[in-house]
């Protein structure tokens, strides 16, 4: 018998999308790519020429960058040029968001742990014993 196979499921299709966004994010020879297309639309040579390697070896890196969505290739007569696609940075600022929310909350718990520890705590005097209390009640008739 044959089992049919399911379909993936929204979260993980979304995992295997940040997971590409992250390994191409990996590399900062393709972070400086992004910062680049950050200014605009550029084609592939010019995109190479501040790097000091080959134009296959820029090819290869936009060829990942694409492949995790972060950037698009048009076509414009013999140019085909670079745009960043900005949607999976949007996805892993909103995946990021959901820890950073749970970092604050710690930190605000420890920021209210801390301040209760730093209250002074008001001195305590030692427990009394029934022959001090006379005494002390006697001495205090003395001086009436």
């Amino acid at each position: 018998m044959f089992q049919t196979a399911k379909a993936p499921s929204a979260n993980v299709l979304a995992a295997d999308r940040l997971s590409a966004t992250f390994a191409a994010l990996a590399d900062p020879t393709r972070r400086a790519i992004l910062a680049r297309l950050t200014l605009g639309e550029i084609s592939v040579s010019e995109l190479a020429a501040p790097f000091d390697m080959s134009l296959p070896a820029i090819s290869k890196h936009l060829k990942v960058l694409e492949r995790a969505g972060l950037v698009s290739r048009g076509r414009d007569a013999q140019r085909r040029p670079c745009r960043l696609a900005a949607a999976p940075l949007h996805e892993i600022a909103d995946w990021v968001e959901t820890y950073r929310q749970f970092w604050e909350q710690r930190f605000d718990r420890l920021e209210a742990y801390l301040h209760t520890a730093q209250q002074p705590t008001p001195p305590t005097s030692p427990p009394r014993s029934s022959a001090t209390e006379k005494r002390t009640t006697a001495h205090a008739r003395k001086r009436r």
